[in-house]
């Protein structure tokens, strides 16, 4: 069932090992479509009425894409947090 709106949704920010696995998985899409001669200007689809057709170099883009979005994420995190200690009087 879809969502009616965002109130309900919730979230932390992505840890370092979560994006970096997210990165992984990316990495292996992109090389399972580059190999085996996957890579091609053909398109293809499902069968039935619903069938969508793609081309598989829109989806290396949107791949490489995604890649950059979360590396950029990844590469723009501050490297330590400060906070403020507590006086002592």
């Amino acid at each position: 069932m879809d969502l009616p709106d965002l109130t309900s949704v919730s979230g932390q920010e992505l840890s370092d090992e979560q994006l970096q696995g997210i990165l992984a998985l990316i990495d292996l899409d992109i090389t399972n479509l580059l190999r085996d001669g996957k890579l091609s200007a053909l398109r293809y689809g499902t069968p039935g009425g619903a069938g969508a057709l793609t081309d598989r170099s829109v989806n290396l883009r949107a791949l490489l894409e995604a890649r950059r979005q979360y590396q950029g994420r990844l590469e723009n995190r501050p490297a330590w947090v400060t906070t403020q200690a507590g006086c002592c009087s």
